[in-house]
């Protein structure tokens, strides 16, 4: 008789990266996830994606025309926690923040608000690229649309007449 093999017991070493709380605040309960009409123009879409890691976010935009204001954001993100959660965060960022205002929003922002570990810095360069490509496209459906509207006042320079 083959004597009985001794099978050694397996021991568990659990090596435990958590996300932070935040990104899985925003990756288990996601705000403003939909779509907007890209026909309409008031709306910029930004379609951005990294094949490296299959990451793809599409986010829209709805501006208002007389403040240049954000009035409207949703996303669709397709790809790992950390960029649902970028996504997520960039719609509650960005709502309310003039054109100007949302394109100079960094992805080390995103980063730190979320506390993402390095190796997860490319779903907070995407959620920014995704930003300004929407702003871009806004901007190209809408040429007269200014970056900026002196201020938000609206004001207008008066013209010097022809005497």
């Amino acid at each position: 008789m083959p004597a009985a093999r001794q099978i050694a017991p397996a021991v568990a070493v659990v090596a435990k990266r958590s996300y932070h709380e935040k990104v899985l605040d925003h990756y288990s309960r996601p705000r403003n996830v939909g779509t907007l009409d890209k026909k309409d123009k008031s709306v910029g879409e930004g379609l951005v994606g990294a094949p490296a890691c299959g990451d793809v976010m599409r986010l829209h935009i709805k501006v208002d025309p007389e403040t240049g204001v954000i009035s409207d954001v949703k996303f669709k993100t397709f790809g790992c926690g950390s960029a649902i959660a970028s996504s997520s965060y960039v719609t509650e960022l960005v709502r309310g923040m003039t054109l100007e205002q949302a394109s100079k929003v960094k992805n080390t922002e995103i980063a730190k608000e979320l506390c993402l570990p390095p190796v997860k810095l490319h779903c907070s360069m995407l959620a920014e690229d995704a930003i300004k490509a929407a702003i871009k496209d806004y901007r190209t459906k809408n040429p007269h649309a200014m970056p900026t509207n002196l201020a938000g006042t609206g004001a207008k320079f008066e013209t010097a007449q022809a005497a």
